[in-house]
This record gives structure tokens, C-alpha cells and sequence, in this order.
């Protein structure tokens, strides 16, 4: 066991660079100047949890090399039994510090703790597509209520039945993409529709996208870019509707993509909720590029929000819910989509965390 030299290597160097800013954050020069100080703060900060574990492994080490030094020397057995006990303690940290340092050193995706923008949209099988677009709707609202996020619909196109064929909401929280960014996909459903009365099974399909929402510096629009339309909002929302032009549809001419929103009062609402929509698809859209130029032939779900390939499927004859990806199954069909989640996203995020760590691991002993 222990780390291998490409890990402690790094890590050394991180704890010496962690040191100089601890140095830089005590200068009067540097506390004088409250950007750049500023700066180095979260610098530290963002190294703090990597050099306190790895002090931590550091000192186990030493304590085993100390408890097996007694348990040589030592003839008092009393003394030697306590001397066992507390190495199986030790041994034990140790093991579970040496898993733990590598994941620390993964880098940190930059978007894992911005809010959201949620799109779900109806495929495959008509009004029955709908109806479960607006199931998985209230399963992220639900999980966003057990999180404490605010959650909040931007657009939606309704059915006659209750369903949609498309809706967008933002979900507004911290860390909100970390934990939902692997729900990208295409979500199958297994039911007898509420429409079929023969009472046969149906197999329908919802796309789920989860985009980061980004400021305006992070993605620039220019306005010659943009053909802006208004007109009268429709569907369900008080005595506002319809009487004035307040629903605005964007669509961005060099990428073709188009948004909509009508579900705030003013045209003027509208219009910065559908730019906050369209910010986030050129942001995916960008790195989606990105990743497609590093990873070419070896393309990472992580991060990319693939959409194409079907991720999960939600069986309610059986009161099964599948994650394809892991190859997880779980019998709480009901559970899960009133947004008890967490146990997919837990495991998702140490399924890609693990590959992930496989990458980085070849990447630095090649580098070694």
C-alpha cells in the first residue's frame, strides 16, 4: 500500500505553495490591497481540506512507525496491547487517507456549484411522453425542496392532459449542478398509459438537460445577433394573459438556437429570463465543442451532459427504477420520483469521480 511518488510528489508541492500563501496573506502589503488579498484567500481556501488531509496522512505514518518501534521495545504487555490496539486504529485512517488524497487532487469542475437551468422535454410516445415530462418535473422540484433550493419554472408548453412537451425551470441553490449534472440524458418509462384502455404497457421517452447557469461575462451575446420577437402569452396565468404583448422568443442567428419565456409579467422579465436560458445553452454549447476537440476518439460523459444515449429507466409494473450507466437497480419507483435521488447521485458521483481518477492516474504516471 500507500501513495504512489506521482501523488506525494504533488502533494508536496501543493502544502509548499499552500505555505507561501499563508506567508503572503500576514503581509500589510497584501492586506492593504483588498483585491489581490481577496484573491489569495480563496487560493488558500481552495488548498486548506488538501494540506490538512494530507498532514493528517503525513503524521499516522509517523505514529505507526512509533507504535511498531514500542511494540519492539516494549516488554510491559499491558502497554504492548494498547500499543495494538491503536495501530489497528491507525492502519485503518491510513487506508482510508490514502483513498481519499487522490480524489482531492481530481480538478474541480468550475461549474459544480452554480445554479441551474433545468429543460425537460417529451420524445418518444406522444401524450404519455408528457405526462412523464411533467412527472420527472415535480421529482426535481420535490428533490430541490429536500435540498432547500428555490425552484422556479421559466417556460412551459403545456397538454390538454396535465403534461408537457416541453418546460424549463431554474433551480437555485448552491452545488445544484454537482449533484444534478449527471441527470442529463434521455429518461425511459415503462406504464399503461392513463390514455390506453386496453391496458397494455407503453414504453415512452423524456429528454433531461441540466445546464450551469453563467453570467453574462462568462458568455458575451451580442445584440446584432439576436432576433427578438413578442407576442401574447397563452395558457393558464390570471387576467394578465393575453391582453398584452408580454411573451419574448430569442433566437441567436449564428447557432440557430431559439427560447422562449411567458411566464413572467412583463415583456421586459421575460426578456432577461430567456437571455439567462439562452447564456446557459451557448455556455453547454461551447464546451461540448470543447470536449469533442480534446476527447475525440475517447469521449467523457462527465461534464458533457450527453443527451443522446438513455440513462434511466423507470418501470412501474415492476416498481423498478434502472441507472444503465451503473448498472443499479432500485425497488422504490414511487420513493425516487418524489425526488428521493440521492442515493442515484450518490453512487453516479463516485461511479465518474472513480473514472475520472483512472484518467488522472495515467496521465500522471506517464507524466512521471
Amino acid at each position: 500500500m500507500g501513495l504512489a511518488e506521482f501523488y506525494l510528489k504533488k502533494l508536496e508541492a501543493i502544502e509548499e505553495k499552500f505555505e507561501e500563501l499563508s506567508s503572503k496573506l500576514s503581509d500589510p502589503n497584501v492586506v492593504s490591497d483588498p483585491k489581490n488579498y481577496a484573491k489569495l484567500a480563496k487560493e488558500h481556501s481552495e488548498l486548506t481540506e488538501i494540506v490538512e488531509t494530507f498532514r493528517e496522512y503525513k503524521k499516522t505514518i509517523k505514529q505507526i512507525k512509533e507504535n511498531k518501534e514500542l511494540l519492539e521495545e516494549e516488554e510491559d504487555e499491558e502497554i504492548r496491547e494498547l500499543a495494538r490496539e491503536e495501530l489497528k486504529s491507525l492502519e485503518k485512517r491510513l487506508e482510508e487517507l490514502e483513498e481519499k488524497l487522490p480524489l482531492l487532487l481530481l480538478p474541480k469542475d468550475p461549474n459544480d456549484e452554480k445554479s441551474i437551468i433545468l429543460e425537460i422535454r417529451a420524445g418518444a410516445g406522444g401524450e404519455e411522453a408528457a405526462l412523464f415530462a411533467a412527472d420527472l418535473l415535480r421529482m426535481y422540484q420535490r428533490y430541490a425542496e429536500r435540498q432547500g433550493w428555490k425552484f422556479e419554472i421559466l417556460d412551459a408548453n403545456e397538454t390538454g392532459l396535465g403534461g408537457f412537451k416541453e418546460v424549463v425551470a431554474r433551480i437555485d441553490g448552491k452545488g445544484a449542478y454537482s449533484r444534478l449534472k449527471y441527470e442529463s440524458g434521455v429518461h425511459r418509462v415503462q406504464r399503461v398509459p392513463v390514455t390506453e384502455s386496453s391496458g397494455r404497457i407503453h414504453t415512452s421517452t423524456v429528454t433531461v438537460a441540466i445546464l450551469p447557469e453563467v453570467d453574462e461575462v462568462e458568455v458575451e451575446i451580442r445584440p446584432e445577433d439576436l432576433k427578438i420577437e413578442t407576442m401574447r402569452a397563452s395558457g393558464h396565468g390570471g387576467q394578465h394573459v393575453n391582453k398584452t404583448e408580454s411573451a419574448v422568443r430569442i433566437t441567436h442567428i449564428p447557432t440557430g438556437i431559439v427560447v422562449s419565456c411567458q411566464n413572467e409579467r412583463s415583456q421586459h422579465q421575460n426578456k432577461a429570463t430567456a437571455l439567462k436560458i439562452l447564456r446557459a445553452k451557448l455556455y453547454e454549447l461551447a464546451m461540448r465543442e470543447q470536449m469533442e476537440k480534446i476527447q475525440s476518439e475517447r469521449r467523457s460523459q462527465v461534464g458533457t451532459g450527453e443527451r443522446c444515449e438513455k440513462i434511466r429507466t423507470y418501470n412501474f409494473p415492476q416498481n423498478r427504477v434502472t441507472d444503465h450507466r451503473i448498472g443499479m437497480t432500485v425497488y422504490n419507483l414511487q420513493e425516487v420520483l418524489d425526488g428521493d435521488l440521492d442515493e442515484f447521485i450518490d453512487a453516479l458521483i463516485t461511479h465518474y469521480r472513480t473514472e475520472a481518477l483512472k484518467r488522472e492516474e495515467e496521465n500522471l504516471s506517464l507524466a512521471a
